[in-house]
């Protein structure tokens, strides 16, 4: 048999934490969080509504479309979407019997957005390593003129663009798709310059002390070391250039160029008559969004601390 023992000061320190206040949630702070969860339903709402509407029937949307849980719960849009269901089950299913070569616009849109991010990230790190990093002449004033490019609209430059690209007969390709965006951009040379100048110069003046030259500085000892930040402006091109759509509803004419977002429009508009086929539409959009949400929480934590510690507020 176990005896406890209790001494004056163990009962004295019970008795005080029993009577000690409990935290109260301050006004401020419970504001606070209500403003918080308002501001993440209004945020995840669009999500969720084009999941009901990719859940439910098209027949049933147009039935009941005020409903907040899908109308006749079923997965027939994504196997539409996926080239599963035949025209004239679309057409019963309450769809507009159009469809969607889903995986040759995907393999198109992984075509442009990695050529624009390899191009865009390795081009512009050479930028602003020149700009950062050597002394040339002249190379403050051109860098102000080429950071004043961010304030230009990038709408002046799709008439100069669609030219150059009817030019070098590159219309309806996937490289004329490309290629505009695809050597460097002011964003993304001020965004890397602004680590390099970070970057303690006495380790390049180390290596070239050794005998290194300027290139092999940049490839084995500047990019190394920038691997995070380039990595962040990567992710960030990614998702740019694959949720581009005014460009490329452009310079594509046909299916050999058109990417996701541009086929999504198009499928929309194919049958007017019977009005657009919504859950296959948000079955497509969703499918095509879920990569890029997917990355984006992946690395979400790496882009907020690399863009703090290059000082971009």
């Amino acid at each position: 048999m176990t005896t406890t023992v209790t001494t004056p000061s163990t009962a004295s320190g019970r008795a005080g934490a029993d009577s000690a206040p409990k935290k109260r949630v301050s006004a401020g702070r419970a504001a606070a969080w209500v403003t918080m969860a308002l501001i993440m339903a209004f945020t995840l709402l669009p999500f969720y509504w084009v999941l009901r509407t990719a859940l439910s029937s098209n027949a049933g949307i147009y039935a009941d479309p005020a409903n907040p849980l899908p109308v006749d719960l079923n997965f027939r849009a994504f196997a539409r979407v996926f080239g599963m269901q035949s025209t004239e089950a679309a057409i019963v299913d309450g769809g507009s019997g159009a469809k969607i070569n889903f995986w040759l616009y995907l393999r198109n849109s992984i075509i442009v957005a990695t050529l624009v991010t390899v191009g865009q990230v390795f081009f512009s790190a050479m930028a602003a390593y020149s700009f950062s990093r050597l002394r040339w002449k002249g190379r403050d004033a051109v860098f102000a003129i080429f950071l004043a490019a961010l304030m230009v609209p990038s709408i002046f430059t799709l008439l100069p663009n669609f030219v150059l690209m009817k030019q070098l007969h590159l219309i309806d390709t996937l490289l004329g798709v490309a290629l505009p965006t695809m050597l460097m951009t002011p964003f993304a040379v001020f965004f890397l310059r602004q680590f390099f100048m970070n970057i303690p110069r006495e380790l390049e003046e180390a290596a070239l002390l050794d005998g290194a030259s300027k290139v092999r500085v940049f490839f084995t000892l500047i990019l190394p070391m920038a691997k995070a930040p380039i990595t962040t402006l990567g992710i960030l091109t990614y998702i740019a250039a694959w949720n581009d759509y005014f460009w490329p509803l452009l310079v594509s004419y046909s299916g050999s160029s058109r990417v996701l977002t541009v086929a999504l429009a198009v499928f929309k508009s194919q049958a007017p008559q019977t009005g657009p086929d919504w859950s296959g539409l948000m079955a497509a959009t969703l499918v095509a969004a879920l990569p890029m949400l997917l990355l984006f929480m992946a690395f979400a934590r790496r882009i907020v601390n690399s863009i703090g510690f290059t000082g971009i507020k």
